[in-house]
């Protein structure tokens, strides 16, 4: 396993930053203000997503590009430490086209649309002229066990009708959302295979019967573009809008969950990175009892402690995209599970230790502190709660050891 970034990556790396650093960062302050007065600044999106796309910094996730796709062919491998770098500013994903949920909507349309289906969905979303969600969590369920949602996908003749109720739909509200990935109960029989109950389809969001409830706070931060509830009442859908096979609903999340989760767990370790630099530069700045913050040992013990926790989960992560590439989503299932709770536990830690050396001012939206230790606690749930992951590594280690799981 050599994780030595290629020539290749290298120079998309240094080209990330550099767009970064030239066209992002100058205008996060307008998009944080009009983000915290409840506004989607779209319209600065715009030209950051016209000059990435001409730079050739776009769709760089997708592996599977075709010769007439917009986007950069690059392995999970190549794509993470890209991933890092957008992660940085957590909304600059969006502008490379890279910004979940529409990086896992276009790879399950990539992988089962149908020709219309591509037309009408996938090209818009790869050309970044719309933006898409995924409805999967119930509030009325424990949805970490999946085959609970009792979202109804019933067939009626040349339609089906969508009825239930979603939450944590993010993206509901962004001004380009146009449609939602739907999971929900297909097969009513009480007897059948609790794994192929459910299948997945696409419903647009102007469809008559879809209601967004409301915007759902996280740790009490509103997101301007939405997290929200959304309540689909006899919602009639074309038949052509299922997406796969009727039934085939598990198997399409898996496909869709496993590259997501590294793409998460490497925009949070650039999030980690940008904590500890905030953390060094107010502990090498900032004066109590007549020294330096960077003087006391507990300081720089967690400094240390940050920068050792960084590098390992980094390399934890890229050895999960390396085992992706070269065995498949269903090998690395594994390690996919152990850095979605490695990561996520991490960015708390470190983001609780630079809240501490700013004192005050890091519970405050003068930093981007508070926010990031907010998002760390919610990718404890995103995705699949901890619980569930450790669950599948103790299962894979019982299973070393001759133990049935």
């Amino acid at each position: 396993m050599d994780f030595a970034y290629t020539p290749k990556v290298e120079e998309l790396r240094a080209r990330l930053d550099a767009f970064m650093a030239a066209h992002v960062l100058p205008v996060d302050p307008a998009f944080q203000k009009e983000a915290h007065a409840g506004r989607f600044p779209i319209e600065l999106l715009g030209p950051l997503k016209a000059r990435a796309k001409a730079e050739g910094l776009w769709n760089l996730f997708l592996p599977a590009l075709k010769p007439d796709e917009p986007g950069t062919r690059l392995t999970n491998l190549e794509y993470a430490p890209l991933a890092e770098i957008m992660g940085r500013v957590f909304w600059a994903s969006e502008a490379f086209n890279c910004s979940a949920p529409d990086t896992g909507n276009m790879e399950i349309l990539h992988m089962f649309a149908t020709p219309e289906q591509r037309a009408q969905w996938l090209v818009p979303l790869m050309n970044g002229d719309i933006r898409s969600c995924v409805g999967i969590t119930e509030p009325d369920v424990a949805s970490s066990d999946p085959t609970n949602l009792q979202t109804t996908i019933a067939r009626d003749g040349d339609h089906y009708v969508v009825n239930g109720r979603k939450w944590f739909t993010t993206g509901a509200l962004h001004p380009n959302a146009k449609f939602c990935i739907v999971m929900g109960l297909s097969d009513a029989r009480p007897d059948a295979n609790p794994h192929a109950r459910h299948s997945m389809i696409i419903v647009p969001l102007d469809a008559p019967g879809v209601e967004i409830v409301r915007n759902l706070p996280i740790m009490q931060h509103w997101s301007p573009e939405g997290h929200c509830e959304v309540a689909y009442n006899n919602v009639r859908v074309p038949a052509a809008n299922i997406l796969g096979e009727e039934g085939k609903g598990f198997a399409l999340a898996q496909a869709r969950l496993g590259p997501g989760r590294i793409h998460h767990c490497m925009r949070s370790i650039g999030q980690c990175e940008v904590a500890l630099e905030l953390m060094c530069a107010r502990a090498a700045n900032r004066r109590a009892f007549g020294r330096n913050l960077a003087d006391y040992a507990n300081v720089q013990d967690w400094i240390a402690e940050s920068r050792m926790e960084i590098d390992q989960a980094r390399l934890y992560v890229l050895r999960a995209a390396w085992m992706m590439d070269r065995q498949g989503n269903k090998a690395a299932r594994t390690e996919v599970s152990a850095i979605k709770v490695v990561v996520a536990r991490m960015q708390t830690k470190i983001l609780d230790r630079a809240i501490q050396v700013f004192g005050a001012m890091g519970l405050t939206n003068d930093t981007p502190l508070a926010f990031l230790w907010t998002w760390g606690r919610a990718l404890r749930f995103i995705d699949g709660p901890d619980e569930v992951h450790n669950r599948v590594v103790a299962r894979t280690e019982l299973r070393k050891h001759g133990r049935p799981a």
